[in-house]
């Protein structure tokens, strides 16, 4: 019997660039069978006819939709941790607000491919010890970033500069992730402009005198 954790496993990974270039077809298809048909509709049999190959050779590459449904998920973080990485080379902004919209939009960016698809990844995806742990890793390189900036940043007021770079990063993906993927999603460009007041006001607000 195939174990919990080896049904979200692909079968293999190519080696030659037609394999590869299979491996992408089906996983552009499912993407596509999911945000069209949902979770529970977006059959094998439904993924293998959109790519154009037998159900047999889908089989070959991923042993149910389960796997596929997870590495759609390990796609989109991974897009995610390459977007943000990119933006901390770049450099930081002189202005706090300018750095909270370059964070904002980032995220934003990275959710507006297929609203209902990461509707389904984050509602009906199934996770692995691996995947939970790549999600926690990633938050974790947010946060240390996010704090160091924070922390030598004159305009950043917060006393606690830990706790705000979680609640920076939490509130933000949060907040896109239901916002974005809404059955009435919200207008990127209002989210990010209302999302950089939030936060910026946030961060340099004075903070409460002790009584």
């Amino acid at each position: 019997m195939v174990s919990g954790h080896r049904r979200l496993q692909p079968r293999k990974r190519p080696r030659q660039v037609r394999a590869e270039l299979t491996r992408q077809r089906i996983l552009t298809a499912a993407a596509h069978v999911f945000a069209d048909h949902g979770y529970a509709a977006g059959t094998t049999n439904r993924i293998a006819e959109r790519a154009r190959i037998s159900i047999g050779s889908l089989y070959q590459y991923y042993p149910n939709k389960d796997a596929i449904l997870v590495e759609l998920l390990n796609r989109h973080l991974e897009s995610g941790v390459s977007a943000t990485r990119r933006r901390m080379a770049e450099g930081l902004p002189d202005s706090l607000e300018e750095f909270v919209r370059s964070v904002v939009r980032t995220s934003i960016e990275n959710h507006l491919d297929d609203p209902q698809l990461l509707r389904v990844l984050a509602e009906q995806a199934p996770r692995s010890p691996e995947l939970l742990e790549k999600v926690a890793q990633h938050e974790r390189e947010r946060v240390a970033y996010i704090q160091e900036l924070f922390e030598r940043h004159p305009e950043v007021r917060v006393e606690d500069v830990y706790l705000a770079a979680r609640l920076f990063v939490s509130t933000a993906e949060l907040l896109i992730h239901q916002l974005i993927a809404a059955p009435d999603p919200v207008d990127g460009a209002r989210l990010e402009n209302e999302l950089v007041v939030m936060l910026t006001r946030y961060l340099t607000a004075a903070p409460p005198e002790s009584s």
